[in-house]
């Protein structure tokens, strides 16, 4: 006799579409997940300085819940830069490539909307920023705050990035 959960009908699925359904769903959750942080994308900068200057920031999923954050600047004679780093959101310093005057970055979140980045030259903080995701996650702000050798404030500036379409 053949066993019941083996035996397709119009009312059991067969356990071919079982597993269809099943790695259907593992995919649509992978891909959710991924979409989950709505930083992910394209931010300009908004700025004043005329074409061919330009910073634009992109955030793309890795791993299970981290980002990679890829930083391309055009300054005004049209040179280009262009860095990166990763982080799981975990506080944790992770090397920088691409930027002589950065060698890590530690990226933590305060709330859902703000994170803390740490900017590390050598073991030294250079920096800190406040990025600050707004509500309707179309724009991002940042405070810079600059830091000398004995972790004094030396300058801050601010920066508004928008999002770019796809």
């Amino acid at each position: 006799m053949a066993d019941p959960l083996f035996v397709s009908s119009p009312m059991r699925p067969s356990w071919k579409q079982l597993l269809l359904a099943s790695l259907l769903l593992s995919a649509t959750q992978e891909a959710s997940a991924q979409s989950a942080n709505p930083r992910f994308g394209r931010w300009l900068l908004k700025s004043d300085a005329p074409a061919p200057a330009s910073n634009i920031m992109t955030y793309e999923a890795l791993g299970a819940g981290g980002m990679r954050v890829t930083i391309q600047a055009v300054n005004a004679r049209g040179d280009t830069t262009r860095w990166s780093y990763a982080t799981e959101f975990d506080g944790r310093d992770m090397p920088v490539t691409g930027n002589a005057s950065q060698t890590h970055a530690a990226v933590r979140p305060i709330s859902s909307l703000v994170n803390e980045i740490v900017n590390k030259n050598n073991g030294r903080v250079t920096q800190r920023l406040t990025n600050v995701l707004s509500p309707d996650f179309q724009t991002i702000a940042v405070i810079y705050m600059r830091e000398d050798a004995d972790g004094k404030t030396t300058g801050v500036t601010f920066a508004t990035y928008t999002r770019m379409p796809l």
